[in-house]
C-alpha cells in the first residue's frame, strides 16, 4: 500500500479546488488534488461573474484564462439582460458600484475546469484524475489519513490538512455528517446546449439572458451563448411546474415555447448537447470548517443558479480559506470563525436575499422598475457582477432591509 504525506489535500479539481491548489502550491507548499471524474467533463454554471476574475489573477491563473479564452471558446461577458412579458433591462456590469473587474467570460465547463486544473498542476500541485475519496481518518495528530479508490485499486494518502472542494459531490458533508436541510424549496433545473446564430430579438450576446416565465414568475430561463457559436439554454422552477411523466426533452421546450421571445432569438436551432436535469440541488451544512479540514464553494452550500452564483463564491472561499490553512501549517494562530465562516457568509447572505427577492418577486420588480435611479442601479448591479462581500455597499451590508425598501418603492 502507497503511503505519500503532503501540506495540504484537496478533494476535486473543480475552480474552487484548482484556484485553493494553486495558490498554495505558488507558496510552496506540497499539494495533493484528488478528482473523482475524468477531465474535460461537462458542468453547469457556464457564467461567470466579473469578480470571479479577481480570484483567478490571485491564484496566478489569468493568464492563461486570457491566453486560451478565444482558442477554447470563451464568450465575452460584460453584463446581464432580463425580460419579462415584453420588458427588457441591461445592466452593464462596468457600470458598477465596486471596484475591481467589470468583464468576464461565459465558457464551456469542461474546457474551463481542465484549464485551471492544469494551471494549478504547471504552479506544482499534484492533481490525480479518477480517484475518490472513500473514507478519512483523523485520529493521527499529525496527519489526516485519506482512503483512496481507482479502477486501478486502492491506496492511502496523508495530508497535514484537508479542503473539501467537491461541489455537488459533498464528500466530507457526507462522511462527517455536516449535512443540513437548505430552506430553499426544492427546484429542477433542466438544460441542453444548442447550435444556434442567435440573431433573433435584438439579442446581445456580451449578456447571459434571463427571462421571466409570462405566466409565471416563479419559472425562469437562462440563456448563455458561447463564442464558438453555440449556447447553454435551461429552465428552472418548483418540481410541481414540471409534468410529472415529462422526458428531459418535452419539460424544457415545453417549457420555452411559453414564451415566443426566447424563441425569435434562438430562431433556427439543433441540440448538440442532450437535455438534461438536475432536481434539489439547492443545500447546506451544519459548519464550514473542523479540525484540519474547511469546505469551499458548493461542498459547503449552493444556493440557486439565478445570479450565477457558484464558482464567485467557490473561488471567494478558496482565496479566504489558503491564508488560513497557510497559517495552521506554519502553527500560527488563526481563527476560522472569524477570519473564514463569518466573511463567506456576508456574500452567501446576500445572494440568498437577492435569490428569494427573486422568487418572491420583490426584486423582480426592483429589476423591471422603469424610473431606476442610476446610483441604486450601479449598486445592484455591482451584486449582481459578484460583489455580494463589498460592504461599502448598503445593499451588502444590509441586504434584506434595503431590498425590502426599495421593493416597496418599486411595486
Amino acid at each position: 500500500m502507497q503511503e505519500s504525506v503532503y501540506d495540504v489535500a484537496i478533494i476535486g479539481a473543480g475552480p474552487a479546488g484548482a484556484t485553493a491548489a494553486a495558490m498554495l502550491a505558488k507558496a510552496g507548499k506540497n499539494v495533493l488534488v484528488v478528482e473523482k471524474q475524468e477531465f474535460p467533463r461537462f458542468s453547469i454554471g457556464e457564467s461567470l461573474l466579473p469578480q470571479c476574475m479577481t480570484f483567478i489573477e490571485e491564484a496566478g491563473l489569468l493568464d492563461t484564462v486570457l491566453e486560451n479564452a478565444e482558442r477554447l471558446g470563451f464568450q465575452y461577458k460584460e453584463g446581464a439582460a432580463f425580460y419579462y412579458n415584453g420588458n427588457k433591462v441591461d445592466f452593464d456590469f462596468r457600470k458598477k458600484s465596486s471596484e475591481g473587474p467589470g468583464t468576464t467570460y461565459q465558457v464551456k465547463r469542461e474546457h474551463f475546469d481542465q484549464l485551471l486544473a492544469q494551471g494549478a498542476a504547471e504552479k506544482g500541485a499534484e492533481v490525480r484524475h479518477g480517484i475518490a475519496l472513500e473514507a478519512i481518518d483523523f485520529s493521527d495528530p499529525d496527519a489526516v489519513k485519506l482512503s483512496l479508490s481507482s479502477t486501478t485499486g486502492k491506496t492511502e494518502s496523508k495530508a497535514r490538512f484537508v479542503l473539501d472542494a467537491s461541489g455537488f459531490g459533498r464528500v466530507l458533508p457526507r462522511l462527517l455528517s455536516l449535512e443540513s436541510p437548505s430552506d430553499f424549496p426544492v427546484r429542477q433545473a433542466v438544460f441542453c446546449h444548442v447550435k444556434s446564430e442567435l440573431t433573433g430579438g435584438h439579442f446581445d450576446r456580451t449578456k447571459i439572458l434571463i427571462t421571466v416565465h409570462p405566466r409565471n414568475p416563479e419559472v425562469w430561463y437562462w440563456l448563455i451563448p458561447f463564442a464558438d457559436g453555440t449556447a447553454s439554454i435551461g429552465v428552472v422552477g418548483a418540481s410541481e411546474y414540471f409534468a410529472e411523466n415529462d422526458s428531459e426533452k418535452e419539460a424544457l421546450w415545453k417549457l420555452v415555447a411559453d414564451e415566443p421571445y426566447l424563441l425569435e432569438v434562438l430562431g433556427e436551432y439543433k441540440v448538440v448537447r442532450a437535455e438534461q436535469r438536475i432536481t434539489g440541488y439547492s443545500a447546506n451544512v451544519d459548519r464550514l470548517y473542523g479540525d484540519r479540514f474547511a469546505l469551499l464553494g458548493n461542498a459547503g452550500e449552493f444556493l440557486d443558479p439565478v445570479f450565477s452564483s457558484g464558482v464567485t463564491i467557490a473561488m471567494q472561499s478558496s482565496s479566504l480559506a489558503v491564508p488560513l490553512v497557510l497559517k495552521e501549517l506554519n502553527n500560527e494562530p488563526q481563527d476560522w470563525q472569524k477570519q473564514y465562516s463569518d466573511p463567506l457568509r456576508v456574500g452567501i447572505t446576500t445572494f440568498r436575499t437577492f435569490v428569494k427577492g427573486w422568487y418572491d418577486t420583490r426584486f423582480q420588480d426592483v429589476i423591471f422598475y422603469p424610473d431606476q435611479q442610476q446610483q441604486v442601479k450601479a449598486m445592484i448591479c455591482s451584486i449582481l457582477a459578484g460583489y455580494a462581500w463589498d460592504t461599502n455597499n448598503p445593499y451588502v451590508r444590509d441586504s434584506e432591509r434595503r431590498l425590502n425598501v426599495l421593493a416597496e418603492l418599486c411595486s
